[in-house]
C-alpha cells in the first residue's frame, strides 16, 4: 500500500507595501479572491522587518509612503542581493520616477487606479518570469 502523498505547492505570495490602508485592503481582498497570498504593510521598513521579505513572491510597491519611499526600498532589496519581482502602483510618479523603477529592474509599473485585471496580469507575469 502506497502511502505517499503529494503535497500541492503553495500558492505566490505577494506583499503589498503602500502607506495607504484603503489601499493595502482593497489589494489584499483582490488578491486572495485570485487565489495568492498576500499580506500588506505600511512602509517598507515594516516589510524590511518583517519575517515574509524571505517569502515573497512579489512585491507590490507605491513610490511615495513616508520615510522610505519605494524606489529606495527597491535599491535597497538590490544592495541586500533580495531579487524580488516588483510591481510598482503610483498615483503621483513622474516619468523620471517610472524610468528609473523600470531600470532598476521593476517588472512593471502601473498608474493608480489600475484595473483589476491589469494589476493581476502584471503581478502574475513578474511572478512567473521570475521563476524562468
Amino acid at each position: 500500500m502506497n502511502l505517499t502523498h503529494e503535497v500541492a505547492p503553495a500558492s505566490p505570495l505577494v506583499s503589498i507595501v503602500d502607506d495607504d490602508p484603503s489601499v493595502r485592503s482593497s489589494a489584499r481582498r483582490l488578491l486572495r479572491s485570485s487565489g495568492l497570498q498576500a499580506e500588506a504593510f505600511a512602509s517598507g521598513d515594516d516589510f524590511l522587518r518583517s519575517e515574509f521579505i524571505e517569502r515573497t513572491d512579489c512585491l507590490l510597491l507605491d513610490v511615495y509612503m513616508p520615510g522610505m519611499n519605494g524606489l529606495e526600498l527597491q535599491q535597497r532589496l538590490t544592495e541586500m542581493g533580495r531579487r524580488i519581482p516588483i510591481v510598482f502602483l503610483s498615483a503621483k510618479a513622474s516619468e523620471e520616477e517610472e524610468r528609473q523603477a523600470l531600470q532598476g529592474g521593476a517588472a512593471a509599473f502601473l498608474h493608480k487606479p489600475a484595473r483589476q485585471e491589469a494589476l493581476l496580469q502584471a503581478i502574475r507575469a513578474a511572478i512567473s518570469n521570475a521563476s524562468l
